[in-house]
Parts: structure tokens; C-alpha cells; sequence
């Protein structure tokens, strides 16, 4: 195999060894050649060979996706066709066009190559469709942020065993023989767009990513959940980067912010039923302790830092009882890691019913999420910085990791990465005003994003994406003030940015639910927003209901095969059964097996709140602890998610020995002894959180007059008569009572000038300089806003 660089100034000679056929051998010529000496080196080697046929040339490629074996010989995974989709900071981003795979036969296992397993295996790994969502750079590490690329090389931390890069199974053996990863590209699944956005006379760069981790990876009624080390399915980083389309060589402003999405962070699970579009909801009751939770918020944390912002959207309350009791398993389990938080580090959540307020005509769901946001990014900040092109990597410089920047402390810094195309450097100049001639901008000191906002519903499909989009669209509103595109931090629902944004996420939201669910998305909120005839959006949302129920009940295990076949997880063995002879998940993570029950055998099962051992023993961590060691604790990022969990269920169909209004009371009036929470009951259901202030949210969501950033960074007092949220039902005003703190008293309502506020990490640069007390302390110590 010959490689050579874009200049062809610089060729290289990887040789395969086929003599040991259950052995990769692979070595790399130490020598660079020249064109000429290559040439000359090729002609030798076929002369010497010319008894036995020779060289032949078998084809042109971009790059080594990997290697693989099955019961026969080993298989050489190639990128034959590329196309540029993206440019980010110079540096290009590839979708896959085409692949081969090729065989690497040797005597003693030709005969292997026809066996029927093997056919059916290497069908397997074909269909997991290379061309269709995967993508990759040579230069620039796509599978991680903007942020840590910039600023956060770990130079221990091996890129291709991150969680993002699907195919580092497939390289393991090449990248052990060579000690580099020159021949092979890292391939990362899931979601990029790149556009460009002309705002007030200005062309921006608007890109959109979005990572889909590989661990726990699967099929929607396959992979639910959490499993034991912490991770969860459906787990996917979505990455908004806005920067200057300015000429090359002048420095360029650039900005960016992450959100997330994954399943809610339980053991449980539904069955794959061919007779039942809508399963049961299985809720395991193994992990008494919620340690694989607790597991999965250290990584949360480790991964982004500080606060982690939880929003929750399932329902509250039902007919019979599905998505409400894993929500009322989530507060509780969110309740007790808390119990053993300290204020900075404890998670703020706000769990709110979107599908009940998306029915109430009198809640705009857009308007309400964009407040949520705005709320999120004055805790986590965002990314921005200056970079400066410039041809030689040596000289690349950072800015100190978000990790070390506490209060003004800059120290000790970490070195961005050195790249292969040209690098990057961050600018450092604080002072001044200084204006370029090209964008008349000023220079600003970098920030950076601490925290992140996790969101979720049953599937983090469809829900999840039009709070992904809300969130979205403050965020951009945020970045072009960044910028100096705009003066005010606020895009209206109304302007042409916001129909455009909701393009891409709703393309984006379609992507994701087609690679997990089989179908795109159901956008009733886009539609009903870009004013589509009501009949039409019905009828769209059935065909895609029975598109998804086809999906899940008769091609999802096919597909789960594939994956855990691409992934590693299922590696095949002579002499073993088969991957497709599994009537379960087990071998590969799986705690429950594959079933086509119709659901209607269920016996009635006691509540799984009530079920819970009162006397449960506290957990010794204090804190999520922000650890470097990645692989301690079950947080080992190359190995393959294998689970042994035992079958301790209860089933979800069940009916309360109490009414539904009282049982759910109880459980408000059970989180309420020990935690700063508030929770306000809205006749059908109620939303919870120590993160936003519910009686403002709840009045102010119904109506779609209502300004969406009016008191995204300065609350104070101004609630109208004190109303609860509990008088409010679907936006209707009751009778009012005062709204009180968890303690029954009034918070003082008295304004001073914040003594902990840094203003200088506020995604707003207009803030006033006087905050309410209440506002101070939420935002410093987290605890909730009272009026």
C-alpha cells in the first residue's frame, strides 16, 4: 500500500503480511521515498514477482478505516470516495461517498471466504452504511469541541479511544503495529452542516455537529437507558460553532457552544412487541443506590465541568402510567445524589411536561424553552476566542483550559494541539479597543463554557430536539453579540434567523431519530410553527408512527447485530454460536432480552417507589469529583460495554393504590424536606426544579406576546401579585397566593450589588450592575429563586 502526501513530495510503503492468517501483520516502511524512487521501488517488486502474476493495481483511497476478521481472513475497510462538507478553522471535514472492503486471503483460509457465516457476517457489517452520516478531518480532531481542541490538550489522551470515534475497534490492531494514525482517519457518526449566515452585512460561518458516542450505542427498544459503567443510550454531543468568513491570514473570531442529549440515566427498558406500538415501560430495580447514575453524572462532569443542567420532558401524569414513572424515579434519584452535593457542584433540574404544555393553545413551548435557555447559558457561559492563521504548528499557543480559570487564576497553562494542515493560535491581546480594518470588531478576552444542559425524554428524539432548537437559537442569539454582529444578545421567534436555524435542527433532529428509531423525526412544533395545514402534519406524523413501529419490530435487531459487529462488542469465534443465533442481548450489554410480547400478560406489580429500601446506605462521595483518570470507576472509553446485570424488574403497568393527585403529592412533599426544590402543581401535572423559578415560567409561557429575554440575566421581584404556579392551570389565572421558599418563609426581595458575580464570564456584556439578592445567590450557590 502506497501513501503519499497533497504535494506528492512525501511517499510511504505500508506492507500487510498474509503469511499468518489469524495474525494482523502489518509494517511500515521506515524509508521516505520520492515519486521517482517509488515508482522504481513498485517496478522491482513486480519484476521480482512477475511468475506469480505480479503487482495489480486494485484501487485509490482516502484513508484506512480499518480492519476486521469474521471465522476466515482478515478484511481491509477503505475510504474510496470522499466529499468536503465543512471548513473549520482551514482545516477540511469529509463525508464518506464510498468504501471497499477488500480481503487479505491467505492459502490456508481461502476456502473460508464462501463459508455461509461468513457471507452472512461480512452482508452484516455492510450494512452499517459508511456513506450515511459518518465524517472525518485529517487536520482538524472533529470528535472533539472546538473548546478542548483550542485549549484542553491532554497529550496522554488517545484521540482514536475517545467516545466519539466509532471505528476504534476497527483500527485497534493497525494503530499497535505502527505507534501512528497516519494511514487511517478517525470517523465520527452522526450529524454536521455547514452554511453561511449573512447578518447586518456580515458573512458567519454557522456549523452544526453533532456526536453520537459509541458506547452503549444501539436501536431505540435495544438500547435504553443506562448500563453498569455509566453510560447511556442515545448519547449524542451537539456542537453550534459561529465564526468570521474572513480571507486567510487574518484573524478570525470564532465561537462555540455544546448541549447534550441522552437517555434518562436508570435501568430500564421496553420490550420490542410486534402487536403493541406502545410497550410497556420496564423498570429494573437493581441498583438500589443509583451508583451507574452517579457514574454517569461524574462523566457528565468530567467531560464539560460544572453545573450540569438537567431538563426533563417527559410526561408527569397519565391514564396509565409509562413515561410518568421513570419521571418520578428520575427527580427522586436526582434528589438523593444531591443529598450528598455540595451547592456548586449539585445538579440543578427542571423537570417539565412538554408534551402537556404543547397541547395547552394557550402556551407558546418555544417562547417558554427560550427562557429555560437563556436561563442555562447565564450558568455555563460560552466558548469564544480569536485564532490567527499561521504555517507553522510550532508555534501554536493557548489560553489556559477552562479547568484553570477560577476567579481570575490563569495558571498553569495547557498547550493546544498541533496539527498537520496549519495551526491555530488563540490572540492575547486584552487591551484596548483595537479595530481590524476588515469587520471593524474589537478584541475581547477569550471565554469559555463551564457546564453544559443536558435534556431528555423518553426517546431524546423528537422532544429533545425542538428543546435542542430553542436552546439553539438563544445560544446564536448569544454568539453574534459575541461577535459585534448584533447589539442585543436576543433573536425573536419571528425573525428569518430563527426559520433558519429550525432548518438545520430539524434536519439534524431527523438524522438522529432515523440512525436510533428508523424514521425521522415528529416535528408537530415545527410544523404548527411554520403554519403547515393541520390535516397534512397528522397525516406525516402516522406514516412516520408506522415507519417507526416497522423499524423497531422487525429491523432492529438486524441492526443491532451490525452495530455491535462494527463496534467490537461481538467479535465472532469458530466453534461459537453465532451473533444472529443470540435470542438475546446479553453477550454485548443488554440487560433484558429480546421479546414480541403483546404487552397484555403484565400482572399488576407494586410501585417501584414504594418498593425502595427506605434505609438505602449514602453513598461516601461527597461530590462528582472532576477526575482525569478516565478509565477508573467503569469509565474506560475503549472497552466494550459487556453487562451482567441480573433481572430484578418491575413492570410499569400497574395501577396506584392511591389516586394519582395524591400519590404524585406525596412525592413533592417527600423531595421538599431535604432539598431546595420547588415543585408547583398545574391540575394535570407539575413541573419541578431548583434550577429555574417555576411560577415565573409557568405565567410567563402563555403567550406568545411575551418577551423571551426579558429576565434571562436579571430577576428580581417584579411577579405579579405573587402568583403560584399552582393557581395556573394550562395558563389560565386562579386565585393567587404568595409564592414561598421551601421553608415557608419569603426570600427578602431587597437589591445589592453581587459580591461573587464575575460578570466577565456572562455571555451578555450589558448586564446591570445591580442584582437582587435572590438572583446573587441562585446563580453563586444554586439554590432556588423565591418570591
Amino acid at each position: 500500500m502506497i501513501g503519499r502526501n497533497k504535494s506528492r513530495t512525501y511517499w510511504r510503503v505500508l506492507k500487510i503480511d498474509r503469511l499468518d492468517p489469524s495474525e494482523l501483520n502489518i509494517r511500515e516502511d521506515s524509508t521516505i521515498y520520492t515519486e521517482s524512487e517509488c515508482s522504481e521501488l513498485l517496478r522491482r517488486v513486480h519484476e521480482g514477482n512477475i511468475s506469480t502474476g505480479g503487482l495489480k493495481f486494485v484501487t485509490t483511497c482516502y484513508g484506512i478505516v480499518g480492519f476486521i476478521k469474521f471465522l476466515g481472513p482478515y478484511y481491509l475497510l477503505l475510504i474510496t470516495k470522499r466529499r468536503r462538507i465543512g471548513v473549520i478553522c482551514g482545516h477540511n471535514v469529509y463525508a464518506v461517498l464510498k468504501s471497499e472492503m477488500i480481503p487479505l486471503p491467505n492459502s490456508t483460509v481461502n476456502s473460508s471466504i464462501n463459508d455461509k457465516n461468513e457471507i452472512r457476517y461480512k452482508k452484516l457489517l455492510c450494512s452499517v452504511d459508511l456513506t450515511k452520516d459518518f465524517f472525518f478531518s485529517y487536520s482538524y480532531h472533529v470528535m472533539r469541541s472546538l473548546q478542548k481542541n483550542l485549549c484542553n490538550n491532554d497529550p496522554d489522551q488517545v484521540l482514536y479511544e475517545t467516545m466519539f470515534v466509532w471505528n476504534e475497534f476497527l483500527t485497534r490492531g493497525i494503530r499497535k503495529h505502527l505507534k501512528n494514525t497516519l494511514w487511517t482517519v478517525a470517523l465520527v457518526y452522526g450529524f454536521f452542516k455547514q452554511t453561511t449566515l449573512s447578518v447586518s452585512g456580515r458573512d458567519l460561518k454557522f456549523t452544526l455537529i453533532a456526536r453520537r458516542s459509541r458506547h452503549y450505542a444501539g436501536t431505540r427498544y435495544l438500547k435504553r437507558g443506562v448500563n453498569e459503567k455509566g453510560r447511556v443510550a442515545n448519547d449524542v454531543e451537539t456542537e453550534q460553532i459561529v465564526f468570521e468568513d474572513v480571507s486567510d491570514g487574518l484573524p478570525t473570531q470564532i465561537t462555540s457552544i455544546v448541549q447534550n442529549r441522552g437517555s434518562i440515566p436508570l435501568f430500564w427498558s421496553q420490550e420490542t412487541s410486534r402487536l403493541n406500538i406502545k410497550p410497556d415501560i420496564i423498570l429494573s430495580k437493581k441498583d438500589q443506590n443509583y451508583e451507574a447514575t452517579r457514574l454517569h453524572f461524574e462523566n457528565l462532569v468530567e467531560r464539560y465541568g460544572n453545573p450540569i443542567i438537567i431538563l426533563n420532558l417527559i410526561k408527569t401524569q397519565e391514564k396509565k402510567p409509562r413515561e410518568s414513572i421513570l419521571r418520578q424515579e428520575f427527580a427522586h434519584v436526582i434528589d438523593f445524589i444531591n443529598k450528598d452535593m455540595s451547592e456548586e457542584t449539585c445538579l440543578r433540574f427542571l423537570h417539565w411536561d412538554l408534551h402537556k404544555h404543547f397541547r395547552s393553545q394557550a402556551t407558546n413551548v418555544l417562547l417558554l424553552l427560550g427562557k429555560v435557555a437563556a436561563y442555562a447559558l447565564t450558568l455555563t457561559g460560552s466558548f469564544y476566542c480569536r485564532v490567527t492563521s499561521t504555517m507553522r504548528p510550532d508555534e501554536c499557543t493557548a489560553w489556559p483550559s477552562s479547568e484553570n480559570i477560577d476567579d481570575g487564576d490563569m495558571s498553569p497553562p495547557k498547550y493546544c494541539d498541533n496539527v498537520n494542515e496549519g495551526a491555530y493560535r488563540l490572540e492575547g491581546n486584552h487591551s484596548g479597543d483595537n479595530n481590524t480594518a476588515n469587520g471593524n470588531h474589537s478584541v475581547k478576552p477569550p471565554t469559555f463554557q463551564r457546564g453544559v444542559l443536558r435534556t431528555n425524554c423518553i426517546d431524546c428524539l423528537d422532544r429533545t430536539n425542538v428543546a435542542q432548537y430553542a436552546y439553539g437559537l438563544a445560544a446564536l442569539g448569544y454568539q453574534l453579540n459575541t461577535l459585534g454582529v448584533k447589539d442585543t444578545p436576543k433573536i425573536d421567534l419571528d425573525d428569518p434567523l430563527a426559520d433558519e436555524l429550525m432548518v438545520f435542527y430539524e434536519r439534524m433532529g431527523d438524522t438522529l431519530a432515523h440512525q436510533y428509531s428508523g424514521s425521522a423525526a415528529h416535528n408537530k412544533v415545527f410544523s404548527e410553527r411554520r403554519g403547515q395545514w393541520r390535516a397534512a402534519t397528522q397525516s406525516q406524523e402516522f406514516f412516520r408512527t408506522l415507519q417507526r413501529y416497522y423499524s423497531n419490530a422487525y429491523m432492529d435487531a438486524q441492526k443491532q447485530d451490525a452495530i455491535n459487529l462494527f463496534l467490537g462488542n461481538f467479535q465472532p469465534q469458530p466453534g461459537k454460536p453465532a451473533l444472529w443465533e443470540l435470542d438475546s442481548n446479553q453477550h454485548y450489554g443488554s440487560f433484558f432480552p429480546r421479546s414480541l410480547s403483546d404487552g397484555s400478560i403484565l400482572r399488576q406489580s407494586e410501585s417501584p417507589m414504594s418498593a425502595r429500601n427506605d434505609k438505602q446506605e449514602k453513598l461516601t462521595n461527597s461530590t462528582l469529583p472532576n477526575r482525569s483518570q478516565g478509565a477508573s470507576n467503569g469509565h474506560s472509553e475503549s472497552s466494550p460495554e459487556i453487562s451482567t446485570c441480573g433481572r430484578d424488574i418491575s413492570y410499569s403497568r400497574y395501577t396506584p393504590s392511591m389516586p394519582q393527585r395524591q400519590l404524585f403529592g406525596q412525592v413533592q412533599i417527600d423531595r421538599s424536606l431535604g432539598s431546595d426544590n420547588i415543585c408547583s402543581e398545574h391540575g394535570d401535572g407539575f413541573s419541578c426544579s431548583n434550577f429555574v423559578d417555576i411560577d415565573w415560567l409557568s405565567s410567563a409561557g402563555n403567550s406568545c406576546d411575551g418577551e423571551p429575554f426579558e429576565r434571562s440575566l436579571v430577576l428580581t421581584s417584579s411577579l405579579v401579585d405573587g402568583r403560584s404556579s399552582e393557581n395556573v392551570v394550562n395558563g389560565i389565572l386562579g386565585e393567587t397566593t404568595p409564592s414561598t421558599c421551601e421553608n415557608g418563609s419569603s426570600m427578602k426581595e431587597t437589591q445589592q450589588k453581587g459580591t461573587k458575580l464575575s460578570f466577565a464570564d456572562m455571555p451578555n456584556s450589558n448586564v446591570p450592575e445591580q442584582l437582587s439578592d435572590s438572583f446573587v445567590q441562585w446563580v453563586n450557590d444554586g439554590q432556588m429563586l423565591c418570591h
